[in-house]
């Protein structure tokens, strides 16, 4: 900034040289600084004051923002999740794969070991015998599955196999035309491996080939929550209940929406496989004796119970069924509020304490 120094002359100024006496100001030009002026920089100032002051009150505040979103966003105080397993861990893939084996297995003969080694590479090694395809796996199911080692499972396939019947009779008196299809059910065991390929999906293999093996034991069912099996008797307002139920759901004769609970969803069977039903005998939840009963009680009121039936099919034959439904009482008659998909176990501690429990119904109820 330049300085000029100039005399401002005063009221009654003397003439030049009159005295020593002289009043200079300083002009200190165009008040600008490097090209603000004065109150733009003054403006400037307070900006930056402000500004400074909003950082101070807002830094702690975004701080805090930033510490409390990293674990969101970078997962830095959170545990990571572990990867999800594949379902089951391979055990329905390895179900699947035995059931082929075994299928493959049971119709191979003389030179069929190339169709075996796709299963269990050293079946290329094999003897086989016979005539391929002399005996044919109609129906496989697995019936036991258990892991024994990681990625590996031991599947016990159930195979109903038809054949030729075996020798009764010395071969003297055996004749060709005595031999029959016969079919058998006959349950192998297949070790199976499993672990991902390359392109991610999981793989398998046999360990070994198929053993056969005992059918799986049976157990003792467990006790239930009826009562005993009793006749189902026609004033009993449950059995009209059950009977009229029954037959709109697998007759299609009447509207199936009546006989249902409010808030109960059911479908009839489509198309109808039968066209008539009998209700035989009923076994009541709670129930002891065989008291009769005409009346339904207060409404709201729920019970168990397991229907036994015969459902004439087109070709007049009567087949058995059984049905664990939960009736509902409303408005003096029972509705159907659930099919339930299996009958209700009785309590542990009843069975526990020797309580009395029966045993499920018989598959095929007597006929009337």
């Amino acid at each position: 900034m330049k300085l000029t120094l100039n005399r401002r002359p005063a009221q009654n100024d003397p003439a030049p040289g009159a005295g020593p006496e002289e009043d200079w100001e300083i002009d200190e030009g165009p008040r600008d600084v490097a090209g603000w002026s004065t109150g733009a920089q003054a403006n400037t100032t307070t900006v930056i004051r402000w500004t400074a002051w909003g950082l101070l009150v807002l830094g702690p505040l975004l701080g805090a923002l930033a510490y409390l979103s990293v674990p969101a966003q970078a997962g830095l105080a959170q545990k990571p999740l572990p990867p999800a397993a594949p379902a089951a861990s391979g055990a329905q893939g390895a179900a699947g794969f035995a059931q082929l084996f075994v299928a493959a297995y049971v119709s191979a003969g003389e030179d069929d070991q190339d169709e075996l080694a796709a299963y269990y590479p050293d079946a290329t090694g094999l003897r086989l015998e016979g005539e391929s395809g002399q005996r044919r796996p109609e129906q496989l199911t697995v019936v036991r599955l258990r892991q024994t080692a990681p990625k590996i499972w031991s599947v016990t396939v159930a195979a109903r196999i038809t054949g030729p019947a075996p020798d009764t009779k010395p071969d003297s008196a055996q004749r060709p035309d005595d031999k029959q299809d016969v079919p058998v059910l006959r349950y192998f065991q297949v070790p199976v491996a499993t672990a991902p390929t390359a392109g991610g999906a999981s793989g398998y293999t046999a360990l070994a080939m198929p053993a056969e093996v005992a059918a799986p034991e049976r157990i003792t069912a467990p006790g239930l929550v009826y009562g005993p099996m009793r006749p189902a008797l026609p004033a009993d307002p449950r059995t009209q209940a059950v009977t009229e139920f029954l037959t709109a759901y697998l007759t299609g004769a009447g509207e199936l929406d009546r006989y249902l609970a409010p808030g109960t969803r059911l479908v009839p069977v489509r198309p109808a496989p039968y066209t008539g039903i009998a209700l035989d005998t009923l076994a009541i939840e709670g129930e002891k004796g065989g008291e009769p009963v005409t009346t339904v009680p207060a409404d709201g009121t729920t019970l168990r119970l397991l229907a036994a039936a015969r459902a004439t099919g087109h070709d007049k034959v009567r087949l058995p069924l059984t049905y664990a439904l939960t009736l509902k009482a409303r408005a003096g008659r029972w509705e159907i509020a659930g099919l339930d998909g299996a009958p209700a176990p009785a309590p542990v501690s009843a069975t526990r304490t020797g309580a009395p429990t029966s045993a499920a119904p018989s598959a095929a109820p007597a006929t009337r």
